[in-house]
């Protein structure tokens, strides 16, 4: 199983993914009207950013990128605090941004997605060379706390509407749920990540076992995530609360 999961761990991501941003795109005109658009074009980034992230897997003696080894983009932390910590972070709080009708909350999110991009910016700045090899906890729990604001915010407006008598029927709900949940499983991981070493030629079995883990609880976590997404393109209708220019 473990073997099963490192062979194919990313073809089942982008499997997902692939099937997530490609229905998004079959039915963009369905929600071209709507915030919603802007969605299905994040998952097509999400995809693209996915796919080349994965460059790594071939940058070994025996992979068409063995000219990176010993490179300082030789891993991909920098590629993936980039598009993903930091650029998922940034679109979610522009989304609701778009979605949200309260002023205050929308206030709310725009500046603390401003100060978290300055605040990246700045840590990054002073990392020199960890931000090729490591992940930054600080910026993902951050991350995950603007995450948490946005999705509460959106709660209480569909709690304190009628919007709440049709709720399921709505593809902001079920995407607020989902990133809601899976901020809330894989930032933990942020915090244990650091107690182990990714060296090649130096893992221990503790390494190998958390490692494993870790695969493993991304790989459900994101195929629940791209799942749920693409039965919500499906299923959901544009909402006219979310009509945008």
């Amino acid at each position: 199983m473990d073997d099963f999961l490192k062979e194919n761990y990313l073809l089942l991501t982008h499997s997902v993914e692939l099937i997530a941003a490609v229905t998004g795109l079959v039915l963009y005109t369905k929600y071209k009207l709507t915030a919603a658009k802007y969605f299905i074009l994040f998952l097509v980034y999400l995809t693209v950013c996915d796919f080349i992230g994965g460059y790594t897997w071939h940058v070994h003696e025996k992979g068409f990128l063995k000219f990176l080894v010993g490179t300082i983009i030789e891993k991909n932390f920098w590629w993936g605090t980039s598009y993903w910590t930091i650029g998922a972070i940034l679109f979610f709080s522009f989304y609701y941004h778009k979605i949200l009708q309260k002023k205050l909350s929308k206030i709310i999110i725009k500046f603390g997605a401003i100060a978290y991009l300055i605040f990246s910016i700045t840590y990054i700045a002073f990392s020199g060379n960890a931000f090729f090899n490591k992940l930054f906890p600080v910026l993902g729990v951050l991350g995950a706390i603007i995450i948490f604001i946005c999705t509460v915010f959106y709660f209480i407006e569909i709690l304190q509407s009628d919007r709440v008598l049709t709720f399921y029927k709505s593809l902001n709900f079920y995407i607020s749920v989902v990133i809601f949940i899976w901020w809330l499983i894989t930032t933990p991981l942020e915090f244990y990540d650091v107690y182990f070493t990714y060296e090649v030629g130096d893992v221990s079995t503790l390494d190998l076992n958390f490692r494993i883990l870790r695969w493993k609880i991304y790989l459900l976590s994101n195929i629940m995530m791209y799942s749920i997404f693409t039965f919500a393109l499906i299923f959901c209708k544009p909402e006219k609360e979310y009509i945008v220019n």
